[in-house]
């Protein structure tokens, strides 16, 4: 597990920590200006080591749709009328359009580049105009009358296009490591199924007719349950006590049925998950052998689902990789709800793979626990 483990992570890691290459965090540039001015700030802006510029969108609707579908992270978007305010020395005014589920940091990091280019190209604009006689004192009465640029942040909803304020690291930390969590019922399970081998428990309920599949139903059903309760004090700690300790409080969606979604998408991955620890537990023989196979696996699950690394972060060549773990397919869905205002309808593709995924490996389950049980 660790050498698996050493060997996604530095793939994973590979572009943010490299001092050669660009992390593969796109943006691009909606120039409803076109003029020199807000050519010279798209020039500007694509002298960063830290965004990779793409493609420029056709319209606000392509930029959008480049957003929703994670071509680009970022989308600059330059007003008309961008020049005359840099002309007339006004503070000028952009905005960029994001995934919600970027984190804080990353945000504030794209602002702070876009701004930087701004205040460049209108220092070059006013030594420009000014010429050969630079008249330091004229020209410090004009960069007293400019302050930096205003920039919008709007999140894009990628179910119907409107736009909100951006989350908080809360409401993106909370889910990925709630779904984490609940992968890890594979230890007391597998510790429920060792303690019977040992007991003999088992090799009574066989003699007495008494099916491997109802065994592992009368497992299956309470250990759901009990990823459900998980799954409140998850969120109940999200929401009071992670502000008691200086956080900010973890808020549930408002409405009937993003809280559906939710609910429905607990139950999937409470399958998901239990599923999962059964088909661990039915041939391990021992706690230690549960605890790395199941340990082992949720870890990997968690590095390639995006949990520990987010996806936009990880290079090219991997991202299509996390469509692989289940934990990914939650954590999307999540955010559809959480972040991007999603219903029923958003979340039901993800949670009919998680139960897929659940009752496939119940079915494992049963077929090499069925062997050893008869």
């Amino acid at each position: 597990m660790p050498a698996v483990f050493i060997l996604v992570m530095s793939l994973t890691l590979a572009e943010p920590f490299s001092t050669r290459q660009p992390a593969a965090i796109g943006y691009a540039v909606l120039d409803l200006d076109s003029t020199p001015v807000s050519q010279a700030l798209d020039e500007q802006l694509g002298t960063s080591d830290v965004f990779e510029k793409r493609e420029h969108p056709s319209g606000e609707a392509d930029a959008r749709r480049r957003v929703e579908t994670g071509e680009a992270v970022f989308v600059l978007v330059i007003p008309q009328g961008f020049a005359r305010q840099v002309g007339s020395n006004r503070t000028p005014a952009l905005r960029f359009l994001l995934d919600p589920a970027v984190p804080y940091a990353l945000r504030e990091g794209f602002r702070q580049q876009a701004e930087a280019a701004v205040i460049r190209v209108w220092l070059a604009h006013v030594l420009e105009r000014l010429g050969q006689n630079l008249m330091i004192p004229e020209l410090r009465r004009v960069t007293e009358r400019v302050g930096p640029p205003e920039i919008h942040v709007e999140a894009v909803d990628r179910a119907d296009g409107k736009t909100f304020a951006p989350p908080s690291s809360v409401q993106q930390s909370v889910p990925a490591w709630l779904i984490f969590s609940m992968f890890f019922v594979v230890i007391p399970i597998s510790a429920v199924f060792v303690g019977e081998r040992q007991r003999g428990t088992l090799q009574r309920l066989a003699t007495q007719k008494v099916s491997f599949s109802l065994v592992l139903a009368g497992k299956f059903v309470p250990f759901v349950l009990l990823n459900q309760a998980q799954a409140v004090i998850m969120i109940a700690i999200g929401r009071w006590l992670v502000p008691l300790c200086g956080g900010e409080a973890f808020t549930l969606p408002n409405g009937a049925q993003a809280l559906a979604a939710l609910w429905l998408l607990s139950l999937a991955v409470g399958a998901a998950a239990v599923g999962w620890a059964l088909l661990i537990a039915s041939f391990a023989r021992s706690s230690e052998q549960a605890t790395i196979l199941g340990g082992a696996g949720n870890i990997i699950m968690g590095a390639v689902g995006g949990i520990m690394v987010p996806r936009f972060v990880m290079p090219a060549s991997m991202q299509p990789w996390t469509r692989l773990s289940p934990m990914d397919w939650a954590l999307e869905a999540i955010h559809h709800v959480m972040l991007r205002h999603g219903g029923i309808a958003d979340i039901l593709p993800a949670a009919a793979a998680l139960a897929c995924f659940g009752f496939l490996a119940l079915a494992a389950a049963v077929f090499l626990g069925r062997r050893a049980h008869d």
